[in-house]
């Protein structure tokens, strides 16, 4: 989960180097203290859902610090999040389907040992191998064997029969290529999503191991923490990426509520100095802005948020239901009242800020309409009681969760309650464990700029970020042939496959969000990416007592 404003990749890309897509810290969770090291610059952060693997990570937590320790074949622009090559020297097709990929040979993980063109085939191959049961295994479906590697998730039958994945041969150190099931122009684009970075030989003696203090190939490595409490980052010597950044040292601050972290901020006091999001209560009437003079960003980001029905609990699965709910829902009050206007009601999947968004992909089951939502309430099979489990670290969800049932109860005239998860990790296990038994929050942080990122991984059948089982043959078949397409004819399929979510309504659009970032007077040079990440390569410690 990551995010934002775009243009595809042209079909045969060779994308060029620039600054990499930094660190964002996401809603969560722990506590401070204003006598903590100095020379630190100290990030709001959140626990981490899984050890800290690249192709067992898909939330904001891990994925978070995972963006600062390794750096991908591309890094995303910080201002445009245009994709530019950053490991990868060219990344080059003449027809979409067959990808030669050729390496700089001067980055090196933080071991010492070179990254080669073996570190990335490696690292994609035990991805998408079925028993090794890593969530980013969808994102390997699109490489040739992958049917054979990962039957269940990539369209195979029966158990895996292959380790590798055919479409991946090493050239030589410095080249391989990705021979893909179906031509995709998208493939360079997405390349520099956490999923595809490489992996030093030392992971593969212990994974586990590895999670805890992984070794990467980018501007920071991890020199101290845990999940609970966060993670202490130190700047790499010798890092040969034009990201390299000026401070020394990186803290990720786990919080046990964004209250506690807003007023470590307000402190001023050196326990924290970015926070990404503040809480509803700083954005009445502007106060954030009020206390923050010149340390504040408010701008479109791409992070879309829903709620998600499980297809897998009886009555869930019924159109009747997920339109009902949806018009009950009064998204313009909501975002006014909780957000003060710094969301935007969702007429659809897709956030504004890519290109092909198109406004009114679920129309009309997104206009607050009391009338016919009790309308098909009645046709549904399921009728109430209804819960909306929501993770309480984040900022905003219990507010939005509570206003959400609140509308939900006054619409339908029915039961609906608040469910609040501890903390993003306990929420996020008990979602990916399908153990959800009503509805539940849903959001997403573009991994990587394009409309794609929006579908694909969040609804396709089986895929890595599908928690509510949603399966439409017809939606997969279009996302497909959406991939083998170029420009606008692309966009188009695409925004076909969007506009068939509003027939089941299963995942119920909320809003769209802006980022309303502070920062402390002890840094400078803040730079809040279009994926509503802090860029840490440009921050400055201005003020290290």
């Amino acid at each position: 989960m990551r995010v934002n404003g775009r243009r595809r990749l042209a079909a045969v890309a060779a994308v060029a180097l620039a600054l990499p897509l930094a660190l964002a810290a996401c809603g969560s969770s722990g506590g401070s203290s204003s006598a903590e090291a100095s020379g630190a610059v100290k990030v709001y952060s959140c626990k981490p859902q899984n050890p800290l693997v690249p192709t067992n990570t898909n939330e904001v937590c891990g994925g978070n610090i995972l963006d600062n320790v390794f750096t991908g074949l591309v890094n995303y622009n910080p201002d445009t999040a245009e994709p530019e090559n950053a490991v990868a020297k060219s990344i080059t097709s003449t027809d979409n389907k067959l990808w030669t990929i050729k390496l700089n040979d001067n980055y090196k993980f933080q071991d010492g040992t070179a990254v080669t063109a073996k570190s990335f085939v490696d690292a994609w191959n035990y991805g998408a191998y079925e028993p090794n049961a890593q969530i980013n295994s969808y994102f390997f479906c699109i490489i040739a064997g992958s049917d054979k590697a990962n039957p269940t998730t990539c369209g195979g039958t029966g158990k895996a029969t292959a380790k590798t994945l055919s479409g991946l041969k090493v050239v030589s150190d410095t080249e391989f290529t990705a021979a893909l099931t179906t031509p995709a122009s998208s493939f360079p684009v997405q390349l520099g999503y956490t999923a595809f970075d490489p992996l030093p030989a030392s992971f593969y003696a212990s994974p586990s191991a590895f999670g805890k203090k992984p070794v990467g190939n980018g501007p920071f490595q991890i020199t101290g923490g845990t999940p609970d409490k966060g993670f202490t980052l130190t700047a790499v010597e010798g890092y040969v990426g034009p990201d390299k950044p000026t401070v020394k040292t990186v803290e990720f601050k786990t919080y046990q509520s964004p209250q506690a972290a807003y007023a470590d901020m307000r402190a001023d006091n050196g326990s924290l100095d970015l926070m990404d999001q503040v809480p509803p209560s700083a954005l009445a009437q502007n106060a954030y802005q009020k206390a923050f003079p010149g340390r504040f960003v408010n701008k479109p980001v791409g992070v879309f948020q829903s709620v998600t029905l499980p297809q897998y609990k009886a009555g869930y699965n019924d159109p009747n239901l997920g339109k009902a709910l949806s018009l009950a829902i009064n998204r313009p009050v909501i975002t006014q009242k909780v957000f003060n206007g710094g969301r935007t009601p969702a007429t659809g999947w897709v956030s504004p800020v890519v290109e092909g968004y198109k406004a009114g992909a679920c129309d009309p089951y997104c206009a607050y309409n009391p009338a016919l939502a009790k309308t098909f309430l009645a046709k549904a099979t399921y009728k109430g009681p209804f819960s909306f489990s929501y993770n309480a670290d984040g900022p905003g969800n219990k507010d939005a969760a509570e206003a959400v049932c609140n509308s939900i109860k006054n619409a339908l005239g029915v039961e609906c309650n608040a469910k609040a998860y501890v903390d993003f990790d306990t929420f996020r296990t008990a979602v990916v464990g399908k153990e959800m038994s009503s509805m539940f929050r849903t959001g997403w942080q573009m991994d990587y700029p394009s409309m794609e990122n929006f579908l694909a991984p969040l609804y396709v059948t089986k895929a890595s970020a599908n928690d509510g089982g949603y399966s439409n043959p017809q939606f997969d078949s279009l996302i497909t042939k959406a991939a083998g397409e170029n420009g606008d004819a692309s966009l188009a399929t695409y925004q076909q496959a969007e506009k068939l979510l509003s027939q089941q309504m299963s995942i119920i659009p909320l809003w769209y969000q802006n980022q309303q970032s502070v920062w402390s007077s002890r840094v400078g040079g803040v730079k809040v990416t279009p994926f509503s990440t802090f860029d840490l390569s440009t921050v400055t410690l201005a003020n290290k007592s």
